[in-house]
């Protein structure tokens, strides 16, 4: 059985509020600064606009559900997703309810992207929640989740979790609960996505890297049994677009090393899209023949270019893919 990919390439937007870095100062974000992002992303045509998630991070960061459901008023049209979600960090009782709140609020637009984090311990401090308990944390809250969006009245049992006859209303716009894509490149996680996910979501990874991830996840869906409509094959792309390679590198580097508190700069040459609009139009292209169907651009570089940025891309690049 084929992994049953959708067609055509889709394009989405990450981050909706960010401070630039480097900065010393209090970051107070704003209501129109993030009104103002979510509206142009919608206003260029892309399909969605997505945040990320940690408690404790090197950078300032909101809360990713906060920030949806405030994006899910300021368009009507965008689908909202995270790009991912750490669920470890929480009980999967008080996420079903938020996150069916904010699918039904926003008229069943939500995509759930999850993940088991890791790169950064504070998060796990923070939560009380020990780090290797992550993964088995992680699967046994999307069957928590999904109980709990059922409508039904569901019980529990498990290695964390446990509860009986609970019913809990209203349930998501979307039947069943939003699509839930999973992240990760570890061979667990492919496995994790083959076998329970409606999608799965790759960041720093070459074509060639995403290529062999969607091959060990196609042989484990056939291993399964399953037999799902559509498998989404999404990938986060770190890009910047400007009048050379080089000028584009310097930019990322700047900034995604201040982000991910490390020097970023043999990263960002191996798994960024950079420079002209040109290479990353043959960059997405790479991708797309790689299996990639659902890019996620996150578009780096001094915050207070955003809105310059995102409309040169949109002008510049999106023709180039036939967008």
């Amino acid at each position: 059985m084929t992994l049953p990919l959708a067609e055509g390439l889709t394009l989405g937007v990450q981050t909706i509020h960010r401070r630039t870095e480097p900065s010393t100062g209090r970051w107070i974000p704003s209501l129109e600064d993030g009104r103002d992002v979510v509206e142009l992303v919608d206003r260029l045509g892309f399909d969605s606009i997505w945040v990320g998630d940690h408690l404790a991070f090197s950078i300032p960061l909101l809360d990713p559900v906060v920030q949806l459901s405030q994006a899910a008023v300021f368009s009507n049209r965008l689908k909202i997703g995270t790009a991912v979600f750490l669920q470890p960090l929480r009980h999967p009782g008080p996420t079903a309810k938020q996150i069916a709140t904010l699918d039904l609020l926003s008229n069943g637009r939500f995509i759930f992207g999850l993940g088991v984090g890791g790169e950064f311990e504070s998060d796990f401090s923070v939560a009380g929640v020990p780090i290797a308990e992550r993964g088995s944390r992680l699967s046994e809250s999307i069957e928590v989740m999904r109980k709990l969006w059922s409508g039904q009245r569901v019980s529990h049992s498990g290695q964390h979790f446990q509860f009986e006859d609970i019913l809990m209303e209203p349930s998501p716009a979307q039947h069943g609960g939003p699509p839930i894509w999973l992240g990760g490149r570890s061979d667990a996680a492919l496995r994790r996505a083959a076998q329970i996910a409606d999608g799965w979501m790759s960041y720093v990874v070459t074509p060639d890297m995403y290529r062999e991830s969607l091959d060990k996840i196609e042989v484990e869906y056939d291993r399964s049994g399953r037999a799902i409509e559509q498998f989404m094959s999404a990938h986060l792309l770190f890009t910047r677009l400007d009048k050379d390679y080089e000028t584009a590198l310097n930019a990322a580097v700047k900034s995604l090393s201040i982000r991910y508190s490390m020097d970023f700069r043999r990263a960002a040459e191996r798994y960024c899209a950079l420079g002209t609009a040109e290479q990353i139009a043959q960059n997405l292209q790479e991708f797309y023949e790689a299996g990639v169907r659902y890019v996620i651009l996150d578009l780096v570089g001094p915050y207070e270019e955003r809105l310059d940025h995102l409309a040169a891309f949109a002008d510049e690049v999106l023709p180039l893919i036939g967008k």
